[in-house]
């Protein structure tokens, strides 16, 4: 099953995929800015509940280790009662000692591979959670880095062509010479008023 956010990136890719391609370019396309806004702010809203997901995750951790010292201290009753029972009889008290040393040995043992297996489960669910929330802001990032590129390139292209066409207006303007000719025109009146 995939995550919220796995969705979320999901819409987006499928959203650039079907945006128009530029005319004239068959890599570069045209945005729909509030449309992508609007996927943005989707994923913004999902990554805490994600991150709070992996922090249960997380948390499991203690009742992991919880259980298994619960685990442990009931087996060392166990021990202890059967350690107890053994040494009840005066004759046999010697042997009752080294088989409750044995129990309490085997006990001992045993909860400490319970706690060793309970810390290396939740060493491995902290790992996951930590690789995969790394792996969603990878890909966060990539498409962040991919929108800010083209958003760049549409700019430059942009100006560019605005340039392009400023200075072709004002080659025109200068070739028309008209500025040229109503001063000329002024000067023409001036003089005739004068005389």
């Amino acid at each position: 099953m995939s995550s919220k956010i796995e969705q979320v990136i999901d819409e987006i890719e499928d959203f650039v995929e079907h945006c128009r391609y530029q005319p004239l370019s068959n890599t570069k396309i045209v945005v729909n800015k509030d449309e992508l806004d609007d996927l943005l702010a989707d994923l913004r809203r999902k990554v805490p509940d994600e991150i709070k997901n992996y922090q249960r995750m997380l948390s499991n951790k203690e009742n992991i280790i919880a259980d298994a010292r619960a685990k442990a201290d009931s087996i060392i009753a166990d021990a202890q009662v059967q350690t107890t029972e053994l040494i009840s009889d005066h004759e046999i008290m010697q042997q009752a000692y080294e088989r409750a040393d044995e129990v309490v040995a085997a006990a001992t043992n045993e909860a400490q591979e319970i706690l060793d297996r309970a810390a290396m489960d939740a060493d491995a669910i902290r790992m996951g959670a930590i690789e995969y929330t790394d792996s969603i802001l990878k890909e966060i990032e990539e498409i962040l880095a991919s929108a800010m590129e083209t958003t760049q390139a549409r700019s430059e292209n942009l100006l560019h062509s605005l340039q392009g066409c400023y200075d072709e207006i004002r080659s025109n303007r200068g070739e028309l010479g008209y500025d040229g000719m109503q001063t000329a025109s002024l000067q023409d009146a001036e003089a005739t008023q004068n005389t």
